[in-house]
This record gives C-alpha cells, sequence and structure tokens, in this order.
C-alpha cells in the first residue's frame, strides 16, 4: 500500500532505482572476478538500492520484500530446465526492466550495456560452468524456506516453505523425452531398444531461447509472477526459525570481515541514496495491508532475522 501514489511517483522512482542499479562503477564491481557475497553485504546493496530514491520502506516492510525476493529467486534457479537457463532467467529481469524505462533513453543504454557484458561474460561459459554457478546459488539460499502466498496458492511450494519441482511439461533444450532405452553393442551400434512408462507427462520444446539481446527467451521463469493482481504474504516456516534461532551471528570476530566491508565500501561508493528535500517527504511503501500489521511485525520479528543497515560513506579509496 502507497500513500498517494500517482503514475508519475511510480515512474520517478523506477528510474531512480534503475539508473542507479545499472550504474556503470557498480557494474564494474560486479563483473570483477569473486567470491559470492554473504548474506549481510547482499542485504546491505538491497536496502541501498531499495532506497536509492524517495520511496522508504520501513524495517518490516524491508524484511518482507527482501524475503520475497529471495525466494523468488530461488525457485527460478531451481526450477532453471537446465544450468544454462540460468542466463535466459536474467535476461527476462532485464527485457522487463527495459519496459519500465523504455522512454529513458540515457538509462536505457546503461541497460544496454550491462545486457551486453553479460553475454559477452556468460554466453562462451560451458554447461559445467554454468551448471557450478546453479549449485553455487542454491547453496546461498538452501536454508531459506520462507512461505510467499503466491506460491502457495500456486500450489508451487509446500507448507514447509519447500519448491515443489514439476514431473510434467517440456523436457530441457537439447534432451528427449523419457521413455525410451536403447542399447548398443562394443562398436557404438545400436542392436536393441526398450520402452518404458513414465510418470509424467514430458513434451519437447519446440524451440531454444534466445540469448541475445533482443529475441523471445521462450523460458517464462524470471517474468512478472503478478499477471493477476493479489497480495503478497511471506511466513517463516518452523523449520527456517528453527534454523534461524541456531545460526545467529559468531562472536568471534571474522578476519575477512573488514576485508569485505572495505570492498563494500568501493562498491557503494557510486550508489548515492536519494534524500527528499525541500517540501518532498518521500512515498512510504507499506507491504502489509495496515500501518497497525507492519508495527506488529516489526516488534515481533525475531532479532537475529532482523539485518541492521550498514551505511558507508566512500567518496574516493585510499591505499
Amino acid at each position: 500500500r502507497v500513500d498517494e501514489w500517482t503514475d508519475v511517483d511510480r515512474k520517478r522512482v523506477m528510474n531512480d532505482i534503475i539508473s542507479t542499479m545499472f550504474n556503470k562503477k557498480f557494474m564494474e564491481e560486479l563483473f570483477k572476478p569473486q567470491e559470492l557475497y554473504s548474506k549481510k553485504a547482499l542485504r546491505t546493496v538491497y536496502d541501498r538500492l531499495a532506497h536509492a530514491s524517495i520511496m522508504r520502506l520501513n524495517q518490516a516492510s524491508m524484511d518482507k520484500l527482501y524475503d520475497l525476493m529471495t525466494m523468488a529467486f530461488k525457485y527460478q534457479v531451481l526450477l532453471c530446465p537446465r544450468p544454462r537457463d540460468i542466463l535466459l532467467v536474467t535476461f527476462n529481469h532485464l527485457d522487463a526492466i527495459k519496459d519500465f524505462i523504455h522512454d529513458s533513453p540515457g538509462i536505457l543504454n546503461q541497460v544496454d550495456e550491462t545486457f551486453r557484458q553479460l553475454i559477452e561474460t556468460y554466453n562462451p561459459l560451458s554447461d559445467g560452468e554454468f551448471q557450478l554457478i546453479r549449485q553455487t546459488l542454491l547453496i546461498f539460499f538452501q536454508d531459506m524456506h520462507i512461505r510467499v502466498s503466491i506460491f502457495l496458492k500456486d500450489k508451487v511450494q509446500n507448507s514447509n516453505g519447500r519448491f515443489v519441482l514439476p514431473i510434467s511439461g517440456p523436457v530441457p533444450w537439447g534432451t528427449e523425452v523419457p521413455g525410451l532405452i536403447r542399447m548398443f553393442n562394443r562398436k557404438g551400434v545400436e542392436v536393441k531398444r526398450t520402452e518404458f512408462i513414465t510418470a509424467g507427462n514430458y513434451i519437447t520444446p519446440q524451440r531454444e531461447g534466445s540469448f541475445e539481446l533482443y529475441g523471445d527467451r521462450v523460458l517464462k521463469l524470471g517474468t512478472n509472477m503478478y499477471s493477476v493482481s493479489r497480495p503478497v504474504e511471506t511466513h517463516m516456516s518452523g523449520s527456517s526459525k528453527n534454523l534461524a534461532s541456531s545460526a545467529k551471528e559468531n562472536i568471534v570476530p571474522n578476519p575477512l570481515a573488514k576485508e569485505e566491508l572495505n570492498f563494500l565500501a568501493r562498491l557503494l561508493g557510486g550508489l548515492e541514496v536519494q534524500k527528499p528535500g525541500g517540501s518532498e517527504t518521500g512515498f512510504r511503501l507499506n507491504l502489509f495491508m495496515t500501518d497497525e500489521e507492519e508495527e506488529h511485525a516489526a516488534q515481533t520479528r525475531p532479532e537475529e532475522l532482523s539485518y541492521k543497515v550498514i551505511n558507508i560513506e566512500a567518496t574516493q579509496v585510499r591505499g
């Protein structure tokens, strides 16, 4: 729910956030070979990006938005028909972003430049390298089982927060529909065929999605989940709460923590958080049905699940 939210405000907020997200220096840092961010580092970057405009979220709404984002992305990575399709998911994200700023050529050029960098960097990778990327991402999300209403209603997520893998539908591009066993002799000549009945109803995809700057991605993962408007709710499952409670931050200082924060200082140096000035009060985004519900969520959220934002001012990097 947004107070006095207009199309002009929505466009301005989207332009501000997208322009900040695709900042040249920010993208240069993201494309440098590096280890995967920690969850705290990712949350810090996400908070800064979300507040890069006049829009404001309080702690409870920010937690809810972050929960939704992480679970949606986990779902997309988990259900990719083949590891290489992670790139098609990313392209679906960028195609949608370009629709938001189609009449802002300067910002559109920023997004297209990132698009070209993605194509240049990732298109040449082997299937094995994409498999490593997919496994790395899933390891990052493996302990996160937050229930999301849209996934529960569509029956793609169980009540314990775990996703349901489909046993029917299109098989990955380049593979065959299950149901046939071929046997070969030592010379590689096929000598026998045996058919078997499968539990699912599989079909062969008609074509492969486009990995170019423009084109039909075919894959629907990464497109708009809200083709039909419905409220979003996120809930911590019981197993997730137990995991979170037992995985509190280690009080022993991490020797890599300083290095990571130094990196974040460089990374966030180019991200200017917009502060409403003059008569502007900004727009407050509330992801709950009422203000009271939002306040209650903020008060009852376990302390170990609340993220504290690290504010880093970095105008220049000193050696």
